[in-house]
């Protein structure tokens, strides 16, 4: 039974059935090069419930159940399609302002 809102890496829907309960994967194969955020389940803990993760970067690859997602500090993160719940393409980080001088100068 495919859940609402699951897509797989070519857009078909519901090869991508992560979790308990619904998903909301807005994410897909052509995503590859963007940046994305993607929440998975990491395991299932105590009471039988879910621990999840996420992971913010670009999406490197999606390939036989598997993505690839490089995050800003460079290490890339493996996910199984089948651990998703979530996944958007999100926008470019803000640009980083350098570091606030005191007002007397270089001192």
């Amino acid at each position: 039974m495919a859940r609402e809102g699951t897509v797989g890496p070519a857009g078909g829907s519901g090869s991508a059935q992560g979790g308990n309960g619904g998903t909301d994967i807005r994410i897909t194969g052509s995503d590859v090069g963007r940046r994305v955020s993607v929440r998975r389940v990491l395991e299932v803990g105590p009471e039988g419930r879910p621990v999840f993760g996420d992971v913010v970067g670009e999406l490197l690859s999606w390939t036989d159940g598997r993505l690839a997602v490089r995050r800003r500090d460079g290490a890339v993160v493996e996910v199984d399609e089948r651990a998703l719940v979530a996944g958007k393409t999100v926008p470019p980080p803000p640009a980083r302002r350098g570091r606030r001088r005191g007002a007397g100068g270089d001192g």
